[in-house]
């Protein structure tokens, strides 16, 4: 979510930076990935920034959520295009597991202010180029429509009776529309004030056994402040693992 606003900084120096073509299946040939997994990422890659680590994360997730019978529904906070909502989807399908709903909140509109607090990785400062970011096209703003999410979840076969979207800002989202169980929770808002919101009401309603994903802890300050200081001095805080440079993911116990 970063680069536009990386590029458009060089660009000011009179630097261009061009994304180099990435190889196809890059990371899906290692012998201990799944052809399973392999081919659902295919499927899902266009509609997400996520890496193939933290999308394997993901699908190990779900599976084991699957297995275990943990009880409660899959949320994800921030969804961009939907495509980690995919490979869940696509997972529950193959898992034999419809019953349980999947949650997606967004704005559906793109990214919220950021504070002071939400410095990226290199020591971005993200709310001092807030004004110019928001007057065009920054990448960084992760726009995608309602109805974008909705074909893309469709084309998953997963049961549309069981997708349900929730728009707008966590803050003002959460809790009032929320599942009572969650079996798998994925937070991928990015700032500090909608990590700390999404944990202060939704963790206590994560089964034991069930996941907790964070996908902005090594990239964000924010986001892992507001990940260590919710979870300091709690006896139920998780072993969060590291996936790759920014992802975590811990059980609850």
């Amino acid at each position: 979510m970063i680069k536009g606003t990386i590029r458009s900084l060089f660009a000011r120096a009179g630097y261009d930076i061009r994304l180099l073509p990435r190889p196809e299946n890059v990371g899906l040939t290692h012998p201990d990935i799944e052809p399973a997994f392999a081919e659902d990422y295919t499927r899902c890659a266009p509609y997400t920034m996520t890496s193939v680590e933290r999308m394997y994360a993901l699908w190990q997730a779900t599976r084991r959520v699957c297995a275990d019978g943990t009880p409660g529904d899959i949320v994800e906070c921030g969804v961009w295009r939907g495509g980690s909502s995919m490979l869940a989807a696509s997972t529950l399908l193959a898992s034999g597991d419809t019953e349980r709903r999947l949650w997606l909140y967004d704005t559906f509109e793109g990214m919220t202010e950021p504070t002071g607090r939400d410095i990226g990785i290199g020591g971005l400062r993200v709310a001092d180029e807030w004004d110019r970011i928001v007057s065009g096209d920054d990448p960084i703003l992760c726009v995608a429509s309602l109805e974008d999410v909705q074909a893309n979840m469709a084309s998953t076969g997963f049961p549309a009776d069981r997708l349900q979207y929730v728009q707008g800002p966590v803050e003002q989202t959460i809790p009032d529309q929320v599942p009572d169980a969650i079996a798998l929770l994925r937070l991928d808002t990015d700032w500090y004030e909608s990590t700390r919101h999404e944990l202060e009401h939704l963790w206590d309603r994560l089964s034991p056994g069930g996941v907790l994903i964070i996908d902005d802890y090594g990239h964000w300050e924010g986001a892992r402040e507001a990940v260590d200081e919710f979870f300091a001095g709690r006896l139920d805080a998780p072993l969060l693992v590291r996936i790759d440079y920014t992802g975590r993911i811990g059980i609850k116990r």
